[in-house]
């Protein structure tokens, strides 16, 4: 059965196609397959996850990406969901070819033992997440700091081996919030060997959340930002205007990009309205299947189409990621 509906065919034949580039990198994927997980594990039922049979591993992406990009050759960077129970010494399988990988980090995780997960996995970095932050300090999620997510001997780690950090900030203030200002800018002056990708844009999915934030970060070379999730135009244009396009990379979130609905912002928030009952955030649930959805990765697509610097859009969908992917992979080797 076929994953695509005609409506995502007309706008992918229509839309998409005759302007997206023959390569394109995604570099914000969540791989996972049951083994990284405890024997006995699931997700409750109305997880995003169970919609791709709670689990999402490398063949399921390729099969829906050659459905949803049939003309393109898509490459990708990938990290496992940072669930609680997930075991982060599993990290999906990199060729640092096409696939790219990093592992979860807690701050509890010894640099000893991310180092062996490092070599272990061919691994190009990191992906901390607030969660673990929280249960290794006590505070609660809303609490956690963006330096909360690393021990010092994994900064010294990441700094020394160059690696790259995919990071989804803290507070609920995201890129607004001045401690978050503070942190980021000090994370990369302190490592300056280092790769910082701030995910989502700092989570900055509505417009006021990014005007007046990029500044600072846009000073520190060693900053960059994926789009993942980021549909909203306006937010994707400020961006392209105030952020170097040389260090912004085009991210989808996989699986959850492949999900129906669209990012809206509504009075300075923003909701996802979903085609499906699942769970994922401030979802709102069309009960009555009044609109006719296609994926998140086509709106995210759509978006980035219409707001990119024309001749950025080559980079911005593949060669900054990839640029950066396979000499941090080549240094790692070297090294």
């Amino acid at each position: 059965m076929s994953f695509l509906t005609p409506n995502d065919a007309t706008i992918y034949r229509e839309e998409l196609n005759p302007r997206l580039p023959r390569r394109i990198f995604d570099a914000h994927v969540h791989i996972f397959e049951r083994d990284a997980f405890p024997a006995g594990f699931a997700f409750p039922p109305k997880n995003c996850y169970q919609r791709f049979g709670g689990a999402f591993s490398l063949s399921q992406w390729r099969d829906l990406v050659a459905e949803l990009l049939p003309e393109q050759q898509v490459s990708l960077n990938c990290f496992g969901t940072p669930n609680a129970q997930a075991m982060r010494e599993v990290a999906p399988p990199a060729d640092n070819v096409t696939v790219f990988a990093m592992t979860l980090l807690s701050p509890a995780d010894s640099a000893e033992v991310v180092q062996q997960r490092l070599a272990d996995g061919r691994l190009i970095g990191c992906k901390p997440y607030v969660n673990y932050a929280a249960e290794h300090t006590g505070k609660k999620t809303g609490d956690v700091e963006v330096l909360d997510m690393f021990s010092d001997g994994q900064l010294d780690l990441i700094n020394r081996l160059g690696l790259a950090v995919t990071l989804h900030i803290p507070r609920p203030g995201r890129l607004a919030d001045p401690v978050n200002q503070r942190q980021m800018v000090e994370l990369c002056q302190r490592c300056p060997r280092a790769t910082f990708i701030f995910a989502h844009i700092g989570r900055a999915y509505f417009l006021r959340n990014v005007v007046g934030q990029l500044d600072r970060l846009a000073e520190c070379p060693n900053a960059w930002l994926d789009t993942a999730m980021v549909n909203h135009q306006e937010v994707l244009k400020y961006t392209f205007d105030h952020f170097p396009a040389e260090r912004i990379l085009f991210g989808s979130d996989a699986p959850i990009a492949f999900l129906r609905g669209k990012s809206v912002e509504i009075n300075h928030q923003y909701a996802y309205l979903m085609a499906e009952d699942v769970r994922i955030g401030s979802a709102i649930y069309d009960s009555e299947h009044v609109i006719e959805f296609t994926t998140f990765f086509y709106e995210q697509l759509r978006a980035l189409l219409d707001t990119a610097p024309p001749q950025c859009l080559d980079d911005i969908l593949f060669n900054n990621a990839n640029n950066l992917f396979s000499r941090l992979a080549a240094s790692l080797v070297a090294g």
